[in-house]
């Protein structure tokens, strides 16, 4: 089983933002740290959910437990519903992707258990602005 923590920062909502993934199990130990320009943190969540998504299907596993902090993000993909116009493009691609996996899930954890996407996500910002 792959676990997937993702996680977003924005400096400002909107405001430059990034997201950090990180991938574990199956012998996959993945660090990512994308900028993804100007955000509001709520699309940045979003964005490093379908990013995270798609790195998961990249390694062929076919079962992935998603874990985020973010409570909008875990209880959309449960609920296969979001309110807001502007996430439901993401949360359309996020369920396509889902369906792509023999078995998917999604939790939300606190900060405390999301803390490698939370840096990865801020070094994001960080490495954009030097």
């Amino acid at each position: 089983m792959l676990e997937v923590y993702i996680d977003a920062a924005s400096a400002g909502n909107p405001g430059p933002s990034g997201i950090g993934i990180f991938i574990k199990g199956e012998g996959h130990h993945i660090l990512i740290s994308e900028f993804i320009g100007s955000a509001n943190n709520h699309i940045a969540e979003f964005t490093a959910l379908v990013r995270g998504l798609e790195e998961a299907q990249k390694l062929g596993s076919s079962l992935v437990s998603i874990r985020s902090d973010s409570k909008i993000v875990v209880a959309s993909m449960e609920k296969e519903y979001v309110k807001n116009e502007e996430f439901k493009p993401f949360l359309e691609k996020a369920l396509a992707l889902a369906d792509t996996f023999d078995l998917f899930f999604i939790k939300w954890v606190p900060d405390t258990q999301n803390k490698a996407a939370d840096t990865l996500a801020r070094k994001a910002i960080q490495k954009e602005k030097n």
